[in-house]
């Protein structure tokens, strides 16, 4: 059984571009920021703290709790140094083992491989010291092990998330193309709004921006929504200090917002999944839905922010047809948004030329593996048109 008090490195990842954010938020919640790294960042902190953070942290895909660090050249020197680790006392001898990993060496070509030894030398363990096995598998449904790989430096860690936290819970209808929630939470957290003034979502999909808004103007938890995390299944999980972390973020929650959030779609089977996931979050009547073209969205006055997520022309569109819809974006912004930012999100820099508005900001994020550009737009009374 492991001391869920006891102190170890914590690593919580998140794709590129998205660490500075994860920083920020990590800290909000009390922790200090040992490193910030190209896809993740390290703090000190115990399995308690694990929960805690797989409870609020946004804008991170998982949280990964250090167990040993070592040097290993080869595989053969990876399985003695794992099958040396107190498995006996992470994994019930009946248990279930998925073991995951990231590697980059020259001695191993397939990180399946990787997996494989690390997993032999959990179970050749477990088995001489209790006489048992436990299964393994692919599924995130027990105790799961991470393996980060760079040339002979090793890191093993619990995965103490599981099944991703951008899967917050709430997307019954992803629609097409949908904004992982992660990324729709990081893209609004890069904007600087935290729930003051308006947030308007034209082109809303299925409702991830309008959502992921309202649930920071609120101070809900994304992790309430998950019935599961990995954490539960290590040996000296206690039900009870998770329920009462639960509670406490519950008494957190806001009951209103200082401003409107309006999530239009000329797509009615969009507006209608975006309501469906906005109720199964529960700030469906926070949020103000219409169809409508983004031209007709309603902007009512005392700014805020604007967020528009256009199609990329990567996969769901022509992108000459979309030539157009990115110039009236432009116009959409410079007429009817004015005293607001404006927030272009979009992984095609050509078609953002038609927009033909000055970005005062180009933030990077990646889409999956699509490079993506967040523009921001400082609309002024009288916007001229220019180099966008």
């Amino acid at each position: 059984m492991l001391d869920f008090e006891r102190k170890s490195v914590v690593l919580a990842t998140c794709p590129k571009g998205f660490t500075p954010y994860l920083a920020d938020e990590i800290g909000r919640l009390g922790f200090k920021v040992r490193a910030e790294l190209p896809a993740g960042v390290e703090i000190k902190g115990s399995l308690n703290d694990c929960m805690r953070l797989n409870l609020w942290v946004r804008c991170g895909h998982r949280i990964l709790y250090q167990l040993k660090r070592f040097t290993a050249a080869t595989p053969d020197q990876l399985y003695e140094q794992v099958r040396e680790m107190v498995w006996e006392r992470i994994i019930e001898p009946d248990g279930y083992l998925t073991v995951t990993s990231s590697v980059r060496t020259e001695t191993v070509n397939d990180s399946r491989f990787a997996n494989v030894r690390v997993k032999d030398a959990i179970v050749d363990r477990i088995r001489e010291k209790s006489g048992r096995r436990p299964s393994s598998g692919p599924d995130m449904s027990g105790t799961i092990v991470f393996l980060h790989w760079r040339d002979d430096e090793c890191t093993v860690y619990l995965d103490t998330s599981g099944i991703p936290l951008s899967r917050r819970g709430y997307r019954k209808l992803p629609h097409k193309a949908p904004l992982q929630e992660t990324l729709a939470a990081t893209l609004i957290r890069a904007s600087g709004w935290h729930g003051q003034g308006n947030f308007i979502s034209p082109m809303c999909g299925s409702g991830t921006l309008a959502i992921e808004a309202a649930l920071i103007a609120l101070n809900g938890a994304p992790g309430l929504m998950r019935e599961e995390f990995a954490f539960m299944k290590i040996p000296g999980f206690n039900p009870e200090y998770w329920e009462n972390l639960c509670i406490e973020a519950e008494d957190r929650e806001r009951t209103s917002l200082k401003g409107q959030i309006i999530a239009t779609d000329i797509d009615s089977e969009a507006v209608e999944a975006a309501r469906k996931n906005a109720r199964a979050a529960g700030v469906e009547h926070h949020i103000r839905f219409d169809v409508c073209d983004f031209r007709d969205t309603d902007i009512p006055d005392g700014g805020g922010i604007v967020m528009m997520n256009p199609e990329y022309g990567e996969r769901l569109g022509n992108v000459t047809k979309l030539e157009k819809i990115y110039a009236g974006i432009g116009d959409f912004l410079k007429n009817k948004c004015q005293g607001y930012r404006g927030y272009i999100f979009t992984g095609n820099l050509d078609l953002a030329k038609f927009i033909g508005l000055r970005a005062s900001r180009r933030l990077v994020f990646f889409n999956a593996k699509i490079e993506c550009r967040l523009l921001e737009y400082e609309i002024f009374k009288g916007s001229a048109r220019g180099r966008g």
